[in-house]
């Protein structure tokens, strides 16, 4: 197994149910939440996510709903159910007997201009640890890339149209 490179944390719950990964940005978390808030961008800069589709116009907030697509599993759609603006949100997906809940969320850093990012995905309900324990590499793997695609964007310089959002 291949280690992790620096600034980067897995963890996964003893049941087997919530999966997570911690990465140090080099970013101001402005800048960081900029990449993260625009889902429909996503596509750009992670493998894990094939489309994303605002289902609502404006920025990210509670209960607007995103359908996304990603390699390996089937559309769904993400309704947002908690947003603390610059810093993190949270959405859920739903099925027969299964909610999913992802949590993203942006820190400052002390030392430098830069930003602590934590990725969750939890798997709830009858089915929930079934699901979780399926695909528990998948989990694994595409939080690994979508930490690793927001890392690089965000620690890109940011485009004109970017600068306008900060």
């Amino acid at each position: 197994m291949r280690r992790p490179e620096e600034g980067v944390r897995y963890e996964c719950s003893r049941s087997m149910k919530t999966f997570s990964i911690t990465i140090d940005i080099k970013a101001p978390p402005q800048r960081v939440w900029a990449v993260l808030s625009d889902v429909e961008g996503w596509p750009d800069w992670t493998p894990s996510v094939k489309r994303v589709e605002r289902l609502d116009a404006g920025p990210l907030a509670v209960g607007g709903r995103a359908r996304l697509r990603q390699p390996k599993l089937r559309p769904a759609i993400w309704q947002i159910t908690k947003v603390e603006k610059g810093s993190s949100f949270t959405w859920v997906t739903r099925s027969p007997g299964l909610l999913v809940t992802a949590h993203h969320v942006i820190e400052p850093i002390k030392k430098g201009n830069a930003s602590r990012v934590t990725l969750s995905v939890e798997f709830s309900g009858l089915v929930g640890p079934l699901v979780a324990w399926l695909t528990r590499g998948l989990n694994q793997r595409y939080l690994g890339l979508e930490a690793a695609g927001l890392k690089r964007r965000s620690e890109q310089e940011p485009r004109l149209a970017d600068d306008a959002s900060m």
